[in-house]
């Protein structure tokens, strides 16, 4: 309790620590990208999070297990800030958002309506992905086979006659293009049952992602996927002033920035039709994204392997935001899978650690990497059903749960690391306060160690 009490004085006390850098109008209320970082009420906000995806889709099927209460609670009590989740579920199956274009289930709305609230009373602001690259929840291949359906033929598919759509031509064709406009407008007019706040006007919405991990393996030059980003974005900012938008890449260099080819976990990276650089370039783009799993990307390296190569990619990512892209990034996905040769908690301690540090490393010297979201958070009543290889619940992993802490900590404490110059005196006292505070936290885990 006393870091949360303390944490209110790292947002509301200081001065603005980021006037060197350009700055466009914007609504204070509101999370929003200035230069390479991320401000609220003018002030810096750094980020610690993670990913509930299922939070909708458990809400609608199953509310009396309370398990998105439960797991914002959970989240909140180790200072976490930012979660993302699935804001769609499309297809004709039991709990689906969109049963048909622009048709919606309101019982599942009025679920998302819930997870938002409740994000809201423990403090979570939520990214809100709007699509799914992979057929998990429908995604963009649902949105094609409605297509074919519609045509009464496949003119979509592959040419084998016996061929499904091929699920790429999301990207291009006319009529998916206006569903997807009208998904993307129903949602950011939609009001809130619990909270009377329509979407748009919520600030507890972090910002919109215009699709989880997106690739376009039919174009690898990814002018496809740019052109689809370019035709989307502006059109959310033109519903949508408020938030942010970010594109949900998994990070991956293409051809068009073949000097950071080294940098990729594999070759095949290259060849999926996104490229990092190129599609956050794009107008309307406020910050960037990557992902992390060598378990799966590089299964072959040693577990010293596979930490290096994530400094690495953190690296990488974060010279690229604050040199060419000149905006913030986020990791929005990592994690440790317990099918790891020989996994151990410790071993998944170690690797959350490390990126930690990497993340602090670039925020703490001023650099555009803002924070990182874990892949993924449960609570123990729906362990069972939704755990994946990367899962755990909070409160079942203390030594997890104290290394989460200690992130949120010193990410919060950064906002004075900047600002103290010009701190009035009853502020410069407050954050004396606090980075003691930090500094006694940090002496107690290295004596522990």
């Amino acid at each position: 309790m006393k870091h949360q009490e303390i944490c209110v004085h790292v947002f509301m006390c200081a001065e603005d620590c980021t006037t060197h850098e350009k700055k466009r109008p914007t609504n204070s209320n509101f999370v929003q990208a200035q230069g390479t970082q991320f401000t609220l009420n003018g002030k810096r906000f750094n980020v610690n999070g993670g990913n509930f995806y299922w939070s909708m889709t458990v809400q609608a099927t199953s509310p009396s297990l309370n398990a998105v209460s439960t797991e914002m609670q959970e989240a909140s009590s180790v200072g976490v800030n930012v979660g993302r989740c699935w804001a769609f579920a499309d297809g004709n199956y039991n709990g689906a958002l969109q049963t048909s274009p622009g048709v919606f289930n309101e019982q599942v709305f009025e679920a998302l309506d819930y997870v938002i609230a409740e994000a809201k009373k423990y403090g979570i602001y939520l990214i809100l992905s709007l699509v799914n690259n992979w057929n998990n929840y429908g995604g963009k291949q649902q949105y094609v086979t409605w297509a074919a359906q519609q045509s009464g033929c496949n003119d979509d598919k592959e040419e084998d006659d016996n061929a499904t759509p091929n699920p790429d031509t999301f990207y291009t064709n006319p009529t998916i293009q206006t569903w997807f406009k009208n998904y993307m407008k129903t949602m950011t007019s939609r009001v809130n049952t619990v909270t009377g706040v329509a979407y748009k006007n919520e600030p507890a919405i972090f910002a919109w992602e215009l699709m989880n991990e997106p690739e376009c393996s039919s174009d690898p030059s990814g002018n496809t996927l740019k052109a689809w980003i370019a035709e989307m974005a502006p059109y959310m900012k033109s519903l949508d002033s408020n938030h942010m938008v970010e594109v949900g890449t998994e990070g991956y260099y293409g051809p068009n920035t073949p000097s950071r080819a080294n940098v990729n976990p594999s070759s095949y990276a290259a060849t999926v039709g996104t490229d990092f650089i190129m599609d956050n370039q794009v107008t309307g783009i406020d910050f960037a994204t990557f992902h992390a799993y060598p378990d799966i990307w590089l299964s072959q390296l040693s577990e010293s392997q596979m930490l290096v190569f994530m400094q690495n990619w953190i690296n990488a990512h974060a010279q690229d935001a604050a040199t060419t892209l000149k905006m913030p990034v986020l990791m929005t996905e990592f994690g440790k899978s317990n099918q790891a040769p020989n996994f151990t908690e410790a071993m998944r301690d170690s690797f959350i650690s490390n990126a930690y540090n990497s993340i602090y490393a670039s925020a703490s010297s001023g650099g555009a990497a803002a924070g990182c979201l874990v892949w993924q958070l449960l609570p123990s009543v729906i362990f069972a059903n939704y755990a994946d290889e990367y899962a755990f619940v909070i409160s079942q992993n203390p030594s997890t749960a104290a290394i989460m802490q200690s992130q949120s900590s010193r990410m919060a404490a950064l906002h004075y690391t900047y600002c103290r110059e010009n701190m009035s005196e009853s502020d410069r006292q407050t954050a004396n306060i606090y980075m003691r505070y930090e500094h006694n936290i940090h002496t107690e885990e290295d004596t522990r160690n």
